[in-house]
């Protein structure tokens, strides 16, 4: 029983975690990086996209001199992508549950941290402009942040995380009962009566 409760929580892992954070870093092929802020200051860039990229997932790395994001629940940036003066995406950015950022080099404190803004589903052939700007959010020293795109990039199934997460909360939930009431209590040793000493049915 519990080996069924230790897959069940494996399971839910995979699915409410590991499928959609697979899904958002290695699906399709990465089209390119660019910086859009350094020493102090914003720059909005301009990508050539063609009709085969789509979907394209929109991806923003911050560098920041921090080991996590504590924005509360603030923004951290902003990010617009607009396309024949239509605007195709737009997206906060609060970068809070990175828990595994990477690090920029074992001699700095500086660690890079990942946020997707969104997906764009349908692309028509032309220039994109991905506009990156400064949240709400207050005592965050960045260092750099760039954007990363990525083509044919798969759409992650909404209900991937709610059912991983339901699969955990179940078979963690059974592991624990499973391990209280399958530990055996010692018999005690006085509750049965002692064997005779003498007289019928002793030794």
């Amino acid at each position: 029983m519990r080996l069924l409760f230790v897959l069940i929580l494996l399971a839910g892992t995979g699915i409410g975690i590991v499928y959609p954070w697979a899904m958002s870093n290695f699906s399709g092929h990465e089209i390119g990086s660019w910086r859009v802020y350094e020493q102090g200051r914003f720059k909005p860039v301009t990508v050539p996209l063609a009709g085969r990229d789509a979907p394209v997932r929109v991806l923003v790395d911050l560098t920041a001199k921090a080991e996590r994001i504590v924005s509360q629940q603030r923004t951290v940036l902003t990010l617009t992508a607009a396309s024949g003066g239509r605007t195709v995406l737009a997206s906060t950015l609060q970068f809070n549950h990175s828990d595994n950022p990477r690090q920029v080099s074992p001699q700095l404190p500086d660690k890079i941290f990942r946020d997707e803004a969104g997906l764009i589903p349908t692309v028509s052939p032309g220039p994109y402009l991905f506009t990156v700007g400064l949240g709400d959010a207050e005592g965050i020293e960045m260092r750099a942040v760039d954007l990363v795109l990525r083509a044919g990039a798969g759409e992650i199934d909404r209900r991937a995380r709610p059912v991983g997460f339901s699969l955990m909360a179940a078979g963690l939930i059974g592991l624990v009962l499973a391990l209280r009431f399958g530990r055996r209590r010692p018999e005690n040793p006085n509750s049965q009566p002692p064997p005779p000493r003498w007289g019928r049915g002793s030794n």
